[in-house]
């Protein structure tokens, strides 16, 4: 995308709300019965955004909640704080979860089993949920044994350090940590169903790659779209590749899954996960689209030799990271690489080291 496309783009992404934000505890309505909280997040990344939708559900006037935040003290208390001032006296009735991520599911056996509200969820993501929630017998287990896991995966794709591959290893209930536990039943969301809720239908738009079945909400009446990590106003969506499926393209999955929504009407209030909600569907999707344009012509530009992932990295990153955020780096380049693989622009090879490496063909 030339300098001038990307100016005129930003130009037509715009902030309705300006830089007003709801305070901890509190909400603001940004459009008729939708009202939008703000937690935090103990990351780079502070904060996630969660909403309430004025609901009538099995006959009972109340709320539904969508995504839940991490399960901490502080985030229980934030969410305490939204029961006693913002629900007007009314129930919650039902709690939607976009996608499996900590901060989105976290909280959601807690908030279901406080309001015995169910669950609607995505079926793969309710079962990558409870697989690796699970500290008895989840993807946790095999990890401290040694036996596969996210420092394994990277080892095979350049990173060798061992202070990194420790620090790797003593996360292995990360997950876990922030998503003790899923509520034991939870009913079925899918992509195209319309949801009613308060008076108003909602769509379900499945999207993938940054989660493996992520459900945004668009409801045409209102003009508004929750959209959960699919489209983020100012940063790109984590797209990686995990050690359970190491061969998955889930940036060519993500790439594909931004052209869903691109019939809904441009000036659509889209209230994102992250950041503030704006108005510009279209030329957001086009510096998405242009932003891995240009990291894909990156990697490639550096697989001229054989390279390994963790060489591909400070190509796509041009900052320091911590270990957090190397781990998403190293997801996000061997998306990339394998992307490219797919599509015949790399060659892929498994050296005497036990290394990959990837080279142009």
């Amino acid at each position: 995308m030339s300098n001038q496309q990307q100016t005129k783009n930003e130009a037509a992404i715009y902030y309705p709300l300006d830089d007003q934000l709801p305070p901890v505890g509190q909400s603001i309505e940004v459009a008729p019965g939708v009202r939008w909280l703000r937690m935090r997040l103990p990351f780079a990344l502070d904060h996630i955004n969660l909403w309430l939708l004025r609901d009538q559900f099995n006959g009972v006037d109340g709320w539904t909640i969508v995504d839940c935040g991490i399960a901490n003290d502080e985030t229980k208390a934030s969410w305490q704080a939204i029961f006693a001032t913002q629900l007007e006296g009314l129930p919650v009735l039902r709690v939607i979860v976009t996608h499996m991520h900590p901060d989105h599911v976290g909280l959601s056996q807690w908030l279901c089993e406080k309001w015995n509200a169910p669950l609607w969820i995505s079926m793969t993501d309710y079962l990558t949920a409870q697989w690796l929630s699970c500290k008895e017998g989840g993807a946790a287990v095999g990890a401290r044994a040694g036996g596969g896991g996210s420092a394994d995966h990277f080892q095979k794709h350049g990173l060798t350090a061992p202070e990194d591959l420790e620090k790797i290893r003593a996360r292995s209930n990360y997950y876990s940590n922030m998503v003790p536990g899923v509520p034991r039943q939870y009913r079925r969301v899918l992509d195209g169903e319309i949801i009613s809720i308060g008076g108003n239908d909602w769509q379900v738009i499945m999207g993938y790659g940054h989660a493996p079945e992520h459900a945004s909400l668009f409801c045409k009446n209102l003009k508004v779209l929750i959209s959960g990590d699919m489209l983020l106003p100012r940063i790109s969506t984590n797209v990686s590749v995990y050690d359970a499926d190491p061969d998955a393209d889930p940036l060519g999955l993500y790439l594909y899954s931004l052209t869903k929504y691109l019939p809904l009407p441009n000036d659509t209030l889209v209230l994102p996960s992250h950041g503030k909600p704006f108005v510009g569907i279209k030329p957001r999707i086009e510096q998405l689209n242009a932003h891995h344009d240009e990291r894909l012509a990156d990697a490639l530009g550096a697989c001229q030799k054989p390279i390994t992932a963790r060489e591909i990295v400070p190509v796509l990153f041009k900052r320091e990271l911590d270990i957090h955020q190397l781990t998403f780096a190293m997801g996000e380049a061997i998306a990339h690489l394998n992307y490219l693989l797919r599509r015949g622009k790399l060659d892929r090879q498994l050296c005497e080291d036990g290394v990959l490496r990837f080279s142009a063909v």
